[in-house]
């Protein structure tokens, strides 16, 4: 199994990554769910902020896993993906 880097843009910002292979399409498919949600909550409430409008990405996404359970993105993976962007923007906020 080999790894892949990736850069993933979330909200607009880049995030470096290194998944496996067989984890790719994965990883850009739920960049894209989340950035898509990101564009309805920005469309259709008065929410400019991204830390808000990815909070609420995260609320509607994982209330939808729960309703879902079959028809949603593996629970584990997406734990993993909201440490990673967490661990990132602890320390970005670390370095301002």
């Amino acid at each position: 199994m080999t790894d892949v880097s990736l850069k993933i843009v979330i909200a607009g910002r880049t995030y470096p990554l290194t998944v496996k292979k067989e984890d790719e399409e994965a990883v850009h498919q739920a960049a894209k769910m989340i950035n898509d949600k990101v564009k309805e909550f920005e469309q259709n409430y008065s929410v400019r902020d991204k830390q808000d409008l990815l909070a609420m990405c995260a609320l509607n996404l994982l209330a939808t896993q729960q309703n879902n359970p079959k028809k949603s993105p593996d629970f584990d993976e997406l734990n993993q993906l909201d440490l990673f962007v967490s661990d990132y923007l602890q320390k970005e906020s670390d370095s301002i």
